[in-house]
């Protein structure tokens, strides 16, 4: 079993030649992707395990492996930590005091009920994530797509990972809009009201799978190293979701995307300042590629993890000097000083 990768952010996505200030969308034609067939298969593990008589879980349950033969255990023990192990009677103290208290308590039973008032089906996302895969085919033919399955996890901020090879997991209790009331009783800040949007959920996803195959490295690394591995990433996200607005790519609002853009000058040379382009310390520089309310050190009107914008920005000024370089060329790239000398970057 591959490691899951829990995706909690995203960032603003342009292309190779926009100049940024009121969004980062590229000027170049898409490609035409619309004879790409695909076949995604869809399941909600949220109204299956909801519709379980709870008193039979454990016959319930039975029924489900059938259903989901690799993935409702993980679910039930590593995701939602019921260590029922396969154990599927009611007297099992994973079911008993675990699984069957999140499928009746009033709070849990509530997330479920809001879930399916919110999504009674999935159709929307459904269409955005086929669209997604066609782009990803176009770009890696080779490319197997996963099976998608929707799930509720508590509020326990399971946006979106990947399982396997070939699955992956959106938790759908996390898209429920900022206006949720429960996000901010269980410690989500509203920084993060832009990640909570149905909207977003094409955005976690394929962020999850490009972290599948590219597992951000953050131990030991500079500053400029993640942020040129967080570039890389969020431009990945515009080449495969270019229906998708800059906001919401991002997660940022319109005016910190427009700030970003008036400011880019500013906040790159800032890092020069700071002497933070090769500062290692991952406790002072994380929160330059992390969510925040904003930056530390820059005007509060700064978005958090403004350094994977900037990322961002010098990932699309090495494609723009690279102009036939493929996206497999562009993350085989390893050596963030060579990377960023050939790109010629200057922030205007």
């Amino acid at each position: 079993m591959k490691v899951i990768h829990k995706i909690v952010s995203a960032l603003c996505i342009g292309a190779m030649t926009c100049i940024v200030l009121n969004g980062c969308k590229s000027g170049e034609q898409q490609p035409d992707v619309s004879g790409i067939k695909i076949d995604m298969k869809t399941q909600r593990l949220d109204r299956d395990l909801a519709a379980i008589d709870t008193n039979h879980i454990g016959a319930g349950l039975q029924q489900l492996k059938t259903k989901y033969p690799d993935f409702l255990n993980f679910y039930l023990d590593t995701l939602m930590g019921f260590e029922i192990r396969g154990n599927y009677v009611d007297t099992a103290p994973g079911i008993k005091l675990g699984l069957k208290a999140f499928l009746t308590h009033k709070d849990y039973r509530g997330v479920f009920d809001t879930v399916m008032l919110h999504f009674p089906d999935t159709k929307k996302t459904d269409e955005a994530l086929v669209k997604g895969f066609q782009y990803m085919k176009y770009y890696f033919p080779q490319y197997k797509v996963p099976q998608v399955i929707y799930l509720v996890s508590g509020l326990n901020n399971w946006g979106a990972f990947t399982y396997g090879d070939n699955t992956v997991g959106i938790g759908l209790d996390m898209f429920l809009g900022k206006e949720y009331p429960f996000y901010r009783s269980v410690g989500l800040p509203d920084y993060m009201n832009t990640h909570l949007r149905p909207a977003y959920m094409p955005v976690a996803a394929f962020s999850a799978i490009y972290t599948g195959m590219h597992p951000i490295v953050m131990d030991n690394r500079t500053l400029l190293d993640m942020m040129i591995q967080k570039g890389k990433e969020q431009y990945f996200i515009n080449k495969v979701l270019p229906f998708v607005d800059d906001t919401t790519q991002l997660g940022y609002t319109q005016k910190q995307l427009e700030w970003c853009g008036q400011n880019e000058a500013m906040v790159y040379n800032f890092f020069i300042r700071e002497n933070l382009l090769f500062a290692t310390e991952l406790g002072r520089v994380a929160r330059y590629i992390n969510d925040g309310p904003n930056s530390t050190g820059m005007p509060p009107e700064s978005p958090g993890n403004i350094g994977s914008w900037l990322g961002l920005r010098i990932v699309m000024a090495y494609m723009q000097q690279h102009p036939g370089t493929t996206m497999e060329q562009l993350f085989a790239e390893t050596d963030p000083q060579q990377f960023l000398a050939a790109s010629k970057y200057k922030p205007k």
